[in-house]
């Protein structure tokens, strides 16, 4: 038993050594402005909490929060191997198409979550579907609030650590991606409910192509790998809730998902990190806890995602 305590320990250390010779990989993430309120769309507050994680416990990678959004720097991005993009419609996409496309052309991975990933059809549109494999195209995709119970995970270093799991969030769905799914690997995959295709029709509420396809499963989140090597691309639907980043298994498979894009290895039981506490979560907000809302409502929205499906 000591013997193989002593080997343990030495396999450890010969793994720090190599990490620390090897030049960290550079993630830099772009939060987009306030716009929801308490705890809804927390840009800022999410990227910080993501990025202290990844630079704890990930010795391969540097990330670093530019607060602003896009940097007034331009030379900020320089020598990047991945993007972290969280925003209001798409706004940092759109207002720098150009200089993303160059850095995108060079290689740089990318990651854009939730609402992020609804821009313009178009220019932008088929910008996302070369970067990322996919984005959320207006009249097509839909943004329903719903449970959804992820039964099966495929294997990928994304998923390395996650076990199967079930979390309420604003998952969006029917997503427009590549022809044929070429490059795409679907990461996070459920059934959502008949009730999210009986909405009115809108440009994000429901269409015909949504309601006919009742009983289907959907893809929330996906990998993609751009052809000849150019780059790896993450897409992830779900962080509406700025709380369920306290969801182990979201929580890894995302971190899992950053040190992949930017080329680095992610490791074999993926980004394991303690569950962050109410206060760490509160940290950096864009808007204080209103007097009416106690630290204990916060949890009871936590434990949510613990509870059992209800039985039909």
């Amino acid at each position: 038993m000591l013997t193989r305590s002593i080997s343990l320990c030495i396999a450890a250390f010969a793994l720090t050594a190599v990490a620390a010779d090897v030049p960290k990989r550079k993630i830099a993430m772009l939060p987009g402005p306030p716009s929801h309120g308490f705890g809804c769309h927390e840009h800022k507050a999410g990227l910080m909490l993501l990025a202290r994680l990844l630079n704890d416990n990930v010795p391969t990678v540097q990330a670093t929060v530019i607060p602003e959004g896009w940097p007034k720097n331009p030379k900020a991005l320089d020598g990047v191997s991945a993007i972290v993009i969280d925003c209001d419609g798409g706004s940092i996409i759109r207002q720098h198409l150009g200089e993303l496309d160059a850095l995108m052309k060079k290689g740089v991975g990318l990651a854009v979550l939730h609402y992020a990933t609804c821009v313009p059809k178009g220019k932008h549109g088929d910008a996302m579907l070369r970067w990322i494999g996919g984005y959320f195209e207006t009249h097509w995709s839909v943004n329903p609030t719903w449970m959804a119970d992820f039964k099966k995970l495929p294997e990928h270093p994304i998923t390395r650590g996650v076990r199967p799991f079930r979390i309420r969030d604003e998952w969006y769905y029917h997503m427009r991606f590549v022809p044929d799914m070429k490059g795409v690997t679907p990461i996070l995959t459920a059934v959502p409910p008949d009730s999210t295709r009986k909405r009115p029709d809108g440009p994000y509420s429901n269409n015909p192509t949504v309601r006919s396809r009742m009983g289907m499963p959907e893809h929330v989140a996906w990998a993609y790998e751009r052809p000849d090597g150019g780059g790896r691309g993450f897409g992830y639907t779900g962080n509406h809730f700025h709380w369920n980043w306290a969801h182990d298994d979201v929580r890894t498979l995302v971190l899992n998902a950053l040190v992949w894009i930017a080329g680095a290895e992610v490791p074999p039981g993926g980004v394991r990190t303690k569950t962050p506490t109410i206060a760490e979560l509160e940290a950096n907000l864009d808007t204080p806890r209103p007097p009416g809302v106690s630290a204990q409502a916060i949890q009871r929205f936590i434990d949510d995602f613990k509870r059992p499906p209800r039985r039909k």
